[in-house]
């Protein structure tokens, strides 16, 4: 691996695009003391586990004495072991249950063949069975599970929430009377509004668990927990507030989880290198760089021609789907046809046959290199792979160092390239590679109190099991409110007993099924290729909108559709083959009403500008869109559409500019400008502070707002109800325009770049921006009211 970077250096298209490189040395395995039985011990042997890491070890005894436990260490640190223990440890001595719960399926099937073959090596009437409950079973599949009544069940939020919690008492009342260990895997996963109705899923299971004294200590000597209390052990990603973050996903306490961060594994050589993509010839100086889809191409061809398997990590299914193709274009250029044939693209619409395939192939070798979505970033099995390629700066480190940690498996050696884009982030990381590797990780947020998504899981609890006062410890101070609320819709019946107030559904149908936990919009809309009635793929009617209308360009599996019609009515998209190299981008525009203000302060040292967090609306219509040539990314074409408005309920943080500083600011340039440059940037920088998506965030500048009567700048979450970006922004609003103000100033073009105050989202197309007075208002609002004195 040593002699991989100068090769790269002598290729004829470098151009000295390695901007940092780090090489981390090799690590040797910490053991720790841990007992167990006989058989346990040796069924794990001949999975290959004769050893315990100490940090395995410290996890698995901290479950035994009762604790709730966050593992947080690195892929590849065997975290699996710390519930693997200790499950099989209670199904074996009292046939207490274990509920495993992941956010896909592909880790599901993963984990199920892994645990069956350690239960089926610990031989005839150990009391361990291993299944699996998911929506690709079939109903008769799904009867025999229950029937098999295993001790170890894995399955997803969504069939917990649609399959087993409705049915708690009338197919599942053998599992919850046994509950005691609760494995949350992936736990970083849950942000976000996916996060946020996880966490209400839990705390209906919470409740649940108490209706069934679940983890009642059957045995003693090792059970220290209360009954009606199941522990809790989750994993995950390195990220700032492991404990935090759990205890809101899960609903317990911070004090009652013991977290582990040390990774004591063994790790081989790991080479990193940041690769920063030239400017483009006649740029002028414009930020513009060669795209790094074509820079993460060559190298991942490089790679695989080097004889190195290697993943490359990009941010949408359609890149994965384009960029593969194109790779088994330019190995077949290169005269390697046989190593074309070994390239695929892994994300999550495959079927799961294909999905089994790939991932088969990679374990195998068989399969020399995919470009993957973050389907393949969790802990799917496939083996050590030889190098990982990003595609452009995943938006936050413990995605970044996810997805790295796929390569290099156990004391292998591994490359990782960071091929950086041109936008903020990206080179905001090429610039100071020590954000990357040096910086505090990111922190995950979720929003449990979303008032949007909350009475529909209230719903739900009732349909489960009857609500009483008592239960807002579950789902919170608004509580009362929402019961109300429903109370007089119809959904709840309320009856005064002995044991006191309880309230009952009396609603019709299953409030589960109603309710997606993917999605705050149940919308769907069906694509379909001219003359075939098959379903290609199907988009929330809010991505529709912006990616399936009538002329835009969409990939799919390797082949290139453009969107002949859009029918709302029927909420189809049809779509026919096209060979344009092109793609498109839409234009909206955007206002806002402020619904309440929840909170207000002053910024930090500027005390005449206000800060305020508040319920908002954000209207949105898109006009039009912009035909790009696929090869310069140059607008070759602008139309119109005729589509319908969409509205957001959301939260914002949102600040006025005082008279005085905004007519200095006019004096200086141009104010639209500068307000829209700094509204852009500070979106781009919150992604190095919390674990969200510059796309998850949006935000709107306006010269003057009628709620404020002044200019305003908002910066809103992009989900219905708010998941807790924009709160945790207004929390650090003075740390947040600090660094916003530093990654403007940093860049070194002239009038504002992709790397500084252009956004690839910017519904007006980036205009206008003035990037010299967005520095002169960051400096303003950070260096405070006395900055002149």
């Amino acid at each position: 691996m040593d002699d991989v970077l100068p090769w790269l250096r002598e290729r004829p298209y470098y151009e000295g695009q390695i901007a940092d490189e780090r090489r981390f040395p090799d690590r040797e395995a910490t053991d720790g003391d841990l007992d167990v039985s006989d058989r346990l011990a040796s069924a794990l042997e001949d999975q290959g586990v004769d050893r315990f890491y100490r940090h395995q070890a410290d996890a698995i005894e901290a479950v035994r004495d009762g604790e709730n436990v966050v593992l947080a260490t690195p892929t590849a640190s065997g975290k699996s072991l710390a519930y693997t223990v200790p499950a099989f440890e209670r199904a074996m001595d009292h046939v207490g249950t274990t509920l495993y719960i992941a956010p896909q399926v592909a880790l599901i099937n993963d984990q199920a063949e892994t645990l069956s073959d350690l239960a089926h090596g610990l031989g005839f009437g150990s009391r361990v069975t291993v299944d699996r409950y998911t929506g690709r079973l079939s109903k008769g599949e799904k009867e025999t599970v229950r029937e098999r009544q295993p001790t170890v069940l894995l399955t997803t939020p969504d069939m917990l929430h649609y399959g087993i919690m409705p049915h708690a008492h009338r197919l599942w009342e053998w599992f919850f009377q046994r509950l005691e260990t609760i494995v949350i895997d992936e736990v970083h996963a849950y942000r976000g509004v996916f996060g946020s109705h996880v966490s209400l899923v839990l705390r209906r299971l919470n409740r649940l668990a108490e209706r069934f004294d679940s983890g009642e200590p059957r045995s003693p000597e090792r059970r220290t927990q209360s009954a009606g209390t199941p522990q809790y052990v989750c994993c995950s990603a390195t990220i700032g507030n492991p404990v935090g973050h759990a205890a809101t996903v899960t609903n317990q306490p911070e004090p009652s989880f013991r977290l582990l961060t040390k990774d004591d594994s063994a790790t081989g050589p790991r080479q990193w290198v940041v690769w920063n993509p030239p400017e483009k010839r006649g740029g002028g100086g414009h930020g513009q760089r060669r795209s790094h889809h074509v820079e993460a191409k060559r190298l991942f061809a490089d790679l695989v021609q080097r004889g190195l398997q290697t993943a490359v990590f990009t941010g949408s299914r359609q890149v994965a789907e384009r960029y593969a193709t194109e790779s088994e274009r330019e190995l077949r250029e290169r005269g390697a046809g046989e190593l074309a044939t070994k390239i695929g693209a892994y994300q999550a619409a495959l079927t799961s046959d294909r999905r089994r395939e790939l991932e088969a192939g990679l374990h195998d070798g068989s399969i020399r290199g995919v470009w993957t979505t973050s389907a393949l970033e969790l802990g799917v099995d496939v083996g050590g792979l030889d190098a990982v390629v990003l595609d452009g700066y995943p938006g936050t480190r413990m995605e970044t160092f996810q997805r790295a940690g796929r390569a290099g498996r156990g004391e292998d050696p591994a490359l990782v390239a960071l091929v950086t884009g041109e936008d903020q982030l990206d080179q905001y990381v090429a610039r100071h590679p020590e954000a990357l590797f040096d910086r505090e990780p990111e922190q995950a947020l979720t929003n449990p109190a979303n008032d949007q998504i909350l009475p529909d899981h209230v719903r739900s609890a009732a349909r489960e099991n009857w609500l009483s006062p008592g239960d807002d410890r579950h789902f919170g101070e608004t509580f009362p409110d929402v019961v109300a609320d429903l109370e007089s819709r119809g959904d709840l019946e309320r009856r005064t007993t002995d044991a006191g107030t309880r309230w009952l559904y009396d609603g019709g149908g299953s409030p589960a099924h109603e309710t997606s936990l993917r999605s705050a919009d149940d919308r769907e809309i069906k694509l379909r290729e001219r003359g075939s009635n098959d379903v290609i793929a199907s988009l929330p009617f809010g991505d529709a909108l912006r990616d399936a209308h009538p002329g835009a360009i969409y990939h799919h599996q390797g082949t290139k559709y453009e969107v002949v019609d859009l029918d709302l009515d029927h909420d189809v998209a049809t779509l026919d083959r096209t060979y344009a190299d092109q793609y498109t981008r839409v234009l909206h525009e955007k206002t806002i009403t402020v619904e309440a203000d929840l909170r207000e302060k002053p910024f930090p040292g500027r005390e005449s500008v206000p800060v305020r967090f508040a319920d908002v609306t954000m209207h949105k219509q898109i006009t039009g869109f912009e035909r790009h040539d696929a090869r310069s990314g140059e607008a070759i074409s602008r139309e119109s559409l005729d589509v319908p408005e969409t509205s957001l309920r959301t939260r914002a943080l949102y600040y006025a500019l005082p008279p005085e500083l905004e007519a200095d600011l006019r004096a200086a340039g141009d104010f639209p400008g500068g307000i829209h440059a700094a509204e852009h940037a500070m979106i781009a920088t919150m992604p190095l502070s919390f674990l969200c998506d510059r796309r998850d965030i949006g935000g709107l500048s306006t010269p003057h707002h009628p709620h404020t009567d002044r200019s305003t700048i908002f910066i809103y979450d992009g989900y219905p109800g708010g998941v807790g970006i924009a709160e945790a922004g207004y929390e650090s609003i003075g740390d947040l325009a600090a660094t916003t103000g530093e990654l403007v100033a940093d860049c070194d073009c002239e009038d504002g770049c992709p790397a500084c105050v252009q956004s690839p989202h910017c519904g007006n197309a980036n205009d206008p921006l003035d990037k010299g007075l967005a520095i002169e208002l960051l400096e303003a609002l950070v260096e405070g009211d006395n900055a002149s004195e």
